[in-house]
């Protein structure tokens, strides 16, 4: 809480200069005896230091606050008016504090750490003060290849050493985005996240801070259940690229900044060399034998786990595609949201449309449907009893996936997939059919996220409130939303990575990756990729069955390598001397020997972990915690809370009720409204005109009776003054 308090609750306190009258020199006389030479060169030397003006091309002027503290700012100024036009982007791209603090977040991408600004050297400084004056005069160009105006703490390279061929590979060839070009990338987007995020609609989950696939399956979990028909689309083809026109479109909804918005059209206009590397230097680096083991440099970040690397090829297929626009970059998932948010907001719009209430019984009693429903206790239940239903529906979107449930006839689906059709065709140029749009039936089975989403019907017992308070118990039909994980599509990632062999009858292959790595490190580096697996299925109603499954998978592999490095021959003789969870070293022929412990005990070994979750019973529930209603992430409520608190009416509320509960003395509420009333007149604000009334004559009469007994009271004449 207090971190996201420091984040997000900084303000920034301009201080106004104080403009001073210009000293107007006397007319000396050199010939005045009362006037000698040092009195003259003193006056010279005020005079000089009154016209002595601060250097704009020195970075440490310019560097007046935090950075963190500039963002916070943004963030808290956006929030508080989401809908208001933005156009004062250029004041925060000459902010020398959101560079800087560009520059230390790809160091840290660069390098593996991150770097203070007291280790920044002056040099980096004055090309970093260089490279924002770049932009602001227009002469920053994207995908530079030699001329750079700040390089990496780790590029040495001297290009006027360089030979001609390099020169040329380096000219033609594909090479990764500039250090420069990265830190322009970040600069921007730390200005136009906070912009959209206070208006990206809540029914958008990818590439957003604090929403998660997790988030999805829980919205889905709770406001998805009692649909019986599922649209679900196919838009990632526009993640492969879109128009620049309507990309630009899409920012001029929101900000009118010419120099923000000509630097994003450059960025995207702008080619990239794709070229591909000669065959020839291919085929020189694959005959090299007996190649030494990399060493890494000090600054250089390590590559990813192996357990790592096996987790992220479980990625759903909704995730799996991340857009790269032009020169963008990490802007180019911001862009992409931007350019879904005008469907996101259009399928809002349609939702109210569609939303008809029974008026007998309704299921939900918002006007928009959103309202709690069914059995308050028991949220995602929705009761099928009667003939009528109301007539509702639903939309999330993650990435370019769309999932829409429609609670009504068949009839209403086709038609909203039509209308969907018609609006991507004019919006954003794409055709689409029926088969990237199917109406599927929830008996079928909707595959989502890599869960399966399927109905459940269930008889509980429900208690109603009848006339004169007496509570009648009653057998109920409702129907619950059974969210589980795909065990097919796991399976098939496993085949993928060879850990997987047939498909009926599922057969283990040895990990060989894993050969040269000691017994100790390999059962630890399966058991952080098991237990990253147990935090993905979370919320998986099979989350037991599957991550067991997962478990006999790994520990299956394991044992067909260390049968085959430790020439075992079988599985059963690796289980019989290391035992079912392969905590015991395979190195002597008869298990445990006394020697391992002795050199355990002195260090000289590592201790072997067992692999986890061996038995069902060892794998955790899965968390069925009920989805809060109008959910936010904790950064956004934070957010919220500190603008609501900021607000003086909120203040004036809080002490009311403090007072009316005798929680404080009327001297302090009279106090507190003295404060408030200076407040209110500082900032302009307006107070109901009873406690101001209350404060004015309370502070007369206190002020009356100090100044007989001979005391001063200013506070009574600065509040009467007001």
């Amino acid at each position: 809480m207090q971190k996201h308090l420091v984040a997000f609750g900084s303000r920034i306190c301009f201080s106004s200069t104080k403009i001073t009258k210009p000293i107007l020199p006397r007319v000396i006389n050199l010939g005045d005896p009362g006037h000698n030479g040092v009195r003259f060169i003193r006056f010279l030397s005020a005079m000089s230091m009154q016209r002595r003006v601060p250097d704009l091309d020195d970075p440490s002027t310019l560097m007046k606050e935090d950075g963190i503290a500039v963002c916070s700012t943004m963030w808290i100024e956006n929030f508080r008016e989401p809908n208001r036009t933005v156009t004062n982007v250029q004041e925060y791209l000459r902010r020398f504090e959101l560079w800087v603090l560009a520059y230390q977040k790809v160091c840290a991408d660069e390098m593996g750490t991150f770097m203070p600004r007291s280790a920044i050297q002056k040099s980096a400084y004055d090309d970093l003060l260089a490279l924002r004056n770049a932009v602001l005069d227009s002469r920053f160009k994207w995908g530079a290849r030699l001329d750079f105006f700040i390089r990496s703490p780790k590029d040495k390279t001297d290009v006027e050493s360089l030979s001609k061929r390099k020169i040329r590979a380096i000219l033609t060839t594909t090479q990764p985005a500039a250090f420069q070009d990265r830190i322009v990338q970040e600069v921007l987007y730390m200005i136009l996240e906070p912009i959209y995020e206070a208006r990206f609609s809540q029914k958008s989950y990818a590439f957003r801070p604090g929403r998660t696939p997790h988030t999805v399956l829980r919205v889905i979990r709770r406001n998805f259940a009692g649909y019986l028909w599922y649209i679900k689309g196919d838009l990632s083809t526009i993640l492969d690229g879109m128009k620049v026109g309507m990309v630009i479109d899409a920012l001029l909804r929101d900000v009118r900044d010419k120099k923000v918005i000509d630097l994003i059209n450059a960025a995207l206009v702008t080619p990239v060399i794709t070229s591909r590397i000669d065959e020839g230097e291919k085929k020189k680096k694959t005959k090299r034998k007996n190649q030494k083991k990399k060493v890494l440099a000090d600054d250089e970040p390590k590559p990813d786990p192996y357990w790592l690397q096996t987790f992220f090829r479980f990625a759903p297929e909704e995730a799996e595609k991340l857009p790269s626009w032009g020169h963008c970059g990490i802007l180019s998932p911001l862009l992409a949201n931007i350019c879904f948010d005008e469907l996101d907001h259009w399928m809002e719009a349609k939702l109210k449309e569609f939303y008809r209430p029974v008026t007998s019984k309704a299921l939900w009693n918002s006007p928009e449907g959103e309202g709690e429903q069914g059995n308050t206790s028991w949220p995602e239940l929705v009761p099928t009893n009667g003939k009528d239903k109301t007539r509702k529906m639903d939309y999330v979107r993650y990435g370019g996936h769309i999932l829409i449930g429609v609670r009504g006839p068949r009839a209403d689906a086709a038609t909203l997939r039509k209308q969907l059709i018609e609006f991507c065709d004019q919006k954003y140029l794409l055709k689409l059919d029926h088969e990237s749009l199917p109406i599927e039936h929830i008996t079928k089975g909707i595959m989502f996220l890599d869960h399966v989403l399927s109905r459940r019907v269930v008889y509980p017992t429900l208690r109603v409130t009848a006339a004169g308070g007496k509570i009648i118990s009653e057998k109920g039909v409702g129907t619950l939303l059974s969210v589980t994980a795909s065990l097919k599509q796991c399976m098939k990632t496993f085949r993928k990575l060879d850990f997987l062999k047939g498909d009926r009858d599922p057969d283990p292959q040895p990990c060989f990756r894993m050969f040269h790595a000691t017994q100790a490190h390999t059962n630890a580096q399966m058991n952080k990729f098991l237990s990253t697996m147990v935090e993905w299925y979370r919320y998986a109603d099979n989350r037991k069955k599957i991550v067991n499954f997962c478990s006999y998978i790994i520990r299956g592999s394991l044992a067909k390598l260390y049968a085959a490095k430790y020439k075992l021959r079988s599985r059963a003789k690796v289980y019989k001397i290391a035992s079912r969870t392969l905590s015991r070293p395979l190195k002597e022929k008869k298990g445990v020997s006394p020697a391992y412990h002795n050199l355990l005990r002195m260090g000289l070994v590592d201790s072997i972990d067992g692999l986890q979750y061996t038995r069902m019973s060892l794998v955790p529930d899965t968390d069925h915690k009920p989805f809060p209603l109008g959910w936010r992430p904790d950064h956004e409520k934070i957010l919220m809370e500190y603008i609501r608190l900021e607000d003086p009416k909120t203040l004036e509320d809080q002490r009311s009720s403090l007072f009316e509960r005798g929680l404080i003395s009327p001297q302090d509420h009279i106090s507190m409204l003295v404060w408030s009333l200076k407040r209110s007149a500082i900032l302009g604000d307006q107070l109901p005109l009873a406690a101001k009334e209350l404060a004015l004559n309370s502070v007369e009469e206190d002020s009356d009776s100090k100044n007989r007994n001979g005391e001063n009271n200013e506070e009574g004449y600065e509040a009467a003054e007001l």
